[in-house]
């Protein structure tokens, strides 16, 4: 059962796969084209698409690319509330349950190992697991990141509720010594985090990511540039696909050397960074403060001098960013946002700004608020919503699977003015 709802197309040959995926991004360059047209705008293409669509591009790992893995704590199919898996069933219908991750194709064995040795741990604590807040218990989700070159991180949340400071540590201790000496051993750990949170996810400014055990980064490779990952950053789950997307993002951006290239939504700098070799300057921008560190870390290490990154809501530092934009070269955009897409204020900006004059919009679900992006890059000048400039049209659209076994597909898609 779980398989069919996290990863429904697993049955499929993965040429099939595929080809759910294009109809799906067929579909929603369709809406597209006929929401624009109910703007004015002439954007029929041939098969009613607002402009070319490529063929999805294969992802080159199928099964276990998962590279990023979040596990939940709740009751399983036989009712121990000390289950660790992932959730079946919906809040409104009152049947959740919570279902080992061992029969998942996306999942790496390691992953799961981690899961389940983070299984005993809690069926041997005393403590009882946090399943709703207000009902009291302490265990909660764990996380697990892993890398080509090797190393493994595991997060484990833990709701504080009235424990004093000696209880917690007791806790730490137990939890670190059964992953450094006990039966946890065998997943041989790079580095072992712990978060108290009150919160159903918290920052690290919020909450600290504590360090019990080992190195407080791990570390990846992409395109030859190494990168350090921290606890809470953003670093795309499918590493091999990752490298194929950016590879892709450099030749559709035609940033030549005197391009400045501006990377919103950065996370780690992996875009911009892996980049930078073929433009004049990268200037990122990215919420989570840890993140921007990593960027800065991986910049010097790869011995990387032109890129600056700022820390922030986009939203907030955008506008002054290109509010005073006079510089004279040419100015390419790309933005990777959450599902959530970008805030009308960074929508503005770019549009606002003449200098840009490509854009990349990286979107996980183009389907959903991105959609809402789509329409206010290309919308006629709107002086009530503030869109001044001249607006984007879609010029060519190219889906990534990165996701193999599920309906989601990462799509990218290239406006110009």
């Amino acid at each position: 059962r779980l398989a069919n709802v996290v990863t429904p197309l697993w049955r499929l040959p993965y040429q099939e796969q595929l080809q759910v995926k294009y109809e799906s991004q067929r579909k929603v360059l369709q809406a597209l084209a006929s929401r624009l047209e109910e703007l004015g705008i002439d954007a029929q293409k041939p098969g009613g698409l607002c402009c070319p669509l490529q063929p999805v591009v294969p992802s080159p790992v199928i099964n276990g690319y998962r590279n990023k893995s979040t596990f939940s704590v709740n009751r399983g199919p036989d009712g121990n509330p000390k289950t660790v898996g992932l959730y079946v069933g919906t809040a409104r219908e009152r049947n959740i349950v919570c279902v080992k991750a061992n029969h998942m194709e996306n999942i790496p064995p390691k992953h799961k190992q981690v899961a389940q040795c983070y299984e005993e741990f809690i069926r041997r604590s005393p403590l009882e697991p946090c399943i709703l807040f207000h009902k009291g218990g302490h265990w909660r989700e764990l996380v697990v990141r892993t890398t080509s070159r090797g190393h493994t991180m595991a997060i484990v949340t833990f709701h504080p509720q009235e424990l004093g400071q000696e209880a917690l540590a007791t806790q730490k201790a137990l939890l670190k010594e059964f992953f450094t000496c006990g039966p946890g051993t065998v997943c041989a750990l790079t580095s072992l985090y712990f978060q108290e949170s009150t919160m159903t996810r918290c920052s690290h400014e919020q909450s600290p990511f504590q360090l019990l055990h080992g190195e407080p980064h791990i570390f990846e490779e992409v395109l030859g540039l190494k990168f350090r990952i921290s606890p809470d950053a953003f670093f795309q789950v499918n590493t091999g696909g990752a490298e194929i997307l950016y590879r892709a993002v450099g030749e559709l951006s035609q940033a030549g050397g005197d391009t400045v290239l501006l990377d919103i939504c950065c996370g780690t700098g992996t875009i911009g960074l892996s980049l930078a070799h073929q433009v004049s300057k990268i200037i990122g921008v990215e919420v989570v403060e840890k993140a921007i560190e990593d960027a800065r870390w991986n910049a010097a290490f790869n011995g990387i001098s032109n890129c600056e990154f700022h820390s922030g809501k986009a939203e907030a530092v955008l506008p002054q960013l290109l509010s005073s934009w006079e510089d004279a070269r040419p100015l390419v955009a790309v933005v990777n946002p959450s599902r959530a897409g970008l805030h009308h204020r960074v929508v503005r900006a770019i549009r606002n700004c003449t200098s840009i004059r490509r854009l990349l919009y990286i979107s996980c679900k183009p389907e959903g608020e991105a959609m809402r992006n789509f329409l206010e890059l290309c919308c006629p000048p709107d002086p009530g919503k503030k869109l001044a400039g001249e607006p984007f049209a879609p010029t060519l659209a190219i889906p990534f699977d990165m996701f193999p076994h599920t309906v989601h597909c990462e799509l990218v898609l290239l406006f110009t003015r």
